[in-house]
């Protein structure tokens, strides 16, 4: 697991999406190095996110003897329903800000793909 790499597309990649939502509702010229400074707490975020919410079942999982595949395919599914859940309710509750829907959307994009990433095997990788 590569994890500085992990979190180093895990922040472009929530910047992307955060930026891309925001800016359907306009963006003018001097939003432009906001968008920049917006990576810090970004990856901030995308970085504990990670640590504290994914990490803990491949930690978990390699001290059992399971290899990546196996802790995907058994906890993935619950962390995607939960997240989901947790991003709906953030949605509806901020009454369908547009500010909340890029941190939700953002936030449950980047760390679903960051299970993807961290589970991914090396072809040469045994477990």
């Amino acid at each position: 697991m590569n994890f500085p790499t992990v979190i180093a597309k895990s922040c472009l990649l929530a910047a992307v999406i955060l930026w891309l939502i925001i800016a359907t509702e306009g963006i003018d010229i001097q939003t432009i190095p906001i968008m920049f400074l917006t990576l810090i707490p970004v990856f901030m975020v995308s970085t504990l996110c990670i640590l504290t919410t994914i990490c803990p079942f491949f930690w978990m999982g390699k001290k059992k003897g399971f290899d990546k595949r196996h802790i995907f395919k058994v906890y993935y599914p619950f962390y995607a329903i939960m997240t989901f859940g947790i991003s709906a309710f953030g949605i509806i509750s901020s009454n369908f800000d547009v500010y909340s829907i890029a941190f939700f959307t953002s936030a449950f994009i980047t760390s679903n793909q960051a299970w993807v990433w961290l589970s991914k095997t090396k072809v040469n990788e045994t477990t």
